[in-house]
């Protein structure tokens, strides 16, 4: 599987944030506001890259962040990373580089 082929799932718990990106990389994007809380990133040729959603736990029901399922994907059979949000990310404060600690 390439990198590239990989849909990321990000939560930022500080800021209650979701961020599906369905397209890696850097891309150039235009935001599609859907409401105050949804917006879709697009990038060049229209294609989505992602999908950002502010006050998630509200948005995506009681107060916490629903389970993950996904049906009918021939990708469903790969494996499954959880890793933790690297720093720098939705609101966090990016790390000083080491000759500034």
């Amino acid at each position: 599987m390439r990198q590239s082929d990989v849909m990321k799932i990000s939560y930022d718990a500080e800021v209650d944030a979701l961020y599906i990106r369905l397209l890696d990389g850097r891309h150039e994007c235009r935001s599609v506001r859907l409401s105050d809380e949804v917006a879709l990133n697009i990038g060049a040729g229209e294609k989505l890259v992602g999908i950002e959603i502010l006050d998630a736990k509200e948005v995506l029901g009681s107060g916490k962040i629903p389970a993950v399922v996904l049906e009918g994907l021939e990708s469903a059979t790969a494996s499954l990373a959880l890793r933790e949000k690297p720093p720098g990310q939705y609101g966090s404060p990016p790390e000083p580089p080491p000759s500034a600690k």
